[in-house]
């Protein structure tokens, strides 16, 4: 394996400006990988490994581990494109078709309740008894758990629990700096959980920085962080009390660290969401001059509570509206269940309802997304006109 070097935390100096870090320690860029996914590649819950697969500036992933999809093309299988990463059925045939250890062994799934099974722990110590460094987005943290402490140290490998928050003393409580925040601030917020607003986000900034608008992206999940994002928080890590502080301090760290046109903030979650309440805080935090709305119109129950009715696309609009000085400037679609044919006439369907612009990010080009934002913030377009 190659030489890793131990993951080191980045300074903290509240004195001069917000530390834009996040709260996971800083990785080497480039390091290799292999994300663990059992049974959940291309599903809700496995919503980390599809984000690394699709997105990652951290890591080569060099295979996902998912024996119900052994031999797929992890891209194809995700969204019909293959992009080379290869799904295994096994550590042991990971490690095979690697050639060698990769450096990392990452979690790539989000339970509900964010813990690990009995054959989770297996793998992943095995991962460690190979030489592996574990990175886990759980709200289990392995560094707390003695086996692991111990098989790390006796293997002289590292384990990163990106959802471990930071100490009480280093949190930070809203403080007004948001006003200070001159370009706009547009949140990516949803319908639902695991619906897809963390690729949207991503997806938005590539698109608004290929026309010559800097945009910078603020991660509000662990996936996001793991992405290798330079700005963010495991926001549902966080005691309540801190939230909108630590979205505020992110934002901010990122104005004043790029100087950006534009920032985009990661949604997790719903508003309308009985169990999360990260969306208000995203919103409080980040005081967003514009959001955009993702929707899945095939999904009819909420992803991890199957009681619960997928709320409209209309309904969701009209409550962030009512709940934040906020104005919603595009809906998103989530293709999942649709035959190609059914996608065009569903984004149809979208702008029919809420009368806002609507696109698919996945299948449909991304100029459509970024101009959800120039139509919105026409302050934007001289710096698009310049681009071209």
């Amino acid at each position: 394996m190659s030489h890793v070097p131990p993951f080191t935390a980045p300074s903290t100096d509240d004195a001069t400006r917000p530390v834009p870090a996040g709260i996971e320690p800083t990785l080497p860029v480039g390091a290799t990988a292999i994300v663990y996914c059992e049974g959940l590649f291309g599903e809700q819950d496995g919503k980390t490994a599809n984000g690394l697969v699709r997105f990652s500036e951290r890591y080569e992933i060099l295979s996902v581990i998912d024996s119900t999809h052994d031999g797929a093309d992890a891209g194809a299988q995700l969204d019909g494109v293959p992009n080379g990463i290869p799904v295994v059925a096994s550590l042991t045939a990971a490690l095979s078709r690697a050639g060698r250890t990769p450096d990392y062994l990452i979690f790539g799934m989000a339970p509900a309740d964010g813990l690990l099974s009995d054959t989770h722990r297996s793998v992943l110590l095995d991962g460690i008894e190979q030489g592996m460094h574990i990175v886990n987005g759980l709200h289990e943290f392995l560094n707390d758990d003695p086996e692991f402490a111990a098989a790390a140290l006796q293997n002289g490998v590292t384990i990163t629990d990106v959802r471990r928050p930071k100490e009480k003393k280093d949190l930070h409580l809203f403080s007004g700096r948001i006003f200070d925040v001159t370009c706009p601030r547009i949140a990516v917020l949803g319908t639902d959980g695991s619906v897809g607003k963390r690729t949207t986000a991503t997806l938005l900034v590539q698109a608004l920085n290929a026309r010559g608008i800097r945009a910078v992206l603020v991660g509000t999940g662990q996936t996001s962080i793991m992405q290798g994002g330079k700005y963010g928080v495991a926001l549902d890590a966080i005691v309540p009390q801190f939230c909108s502080g630590e979205v505020e301090n992110q934002v901010v760290a990122a104005f004043l660290g790029e100087d950006p046109d534009v920032i985009v903030v990661e949604g997790q979650g719903a508003l309308s969401h009985p169990a999360y309440m990260s969306s208000a805080q995203i919103l409080r935090g980040s005081r967003a001059s514009g959001v955009i709305v993702q929707h899945a119109p095939k999904r009819r129950m909420l992803g991890d509570f199957p009681m619960m009715p997928v709320p409209s696309v209309t309904s969701e609009v009209t409550l962030i509206e009512a709940f934040a000085d906020t104005k919603v400037i595009g809906v998103t679609m989530n293709h999942e269940d649709m035959t190609p044919d059914e996608i065009a006439p569903a984004i149809g369907v979208l702008e029919t309802e809420t009368g806002l612009p609507a696109t698919d990010p996945l299948t449909r080009p991304l100029d459509e997304l970024a101009d959800m934002v120039t139509a919105a913030f026409p302050e934007l377009q001289p710096r698009t006109r310049l681009a071209n």
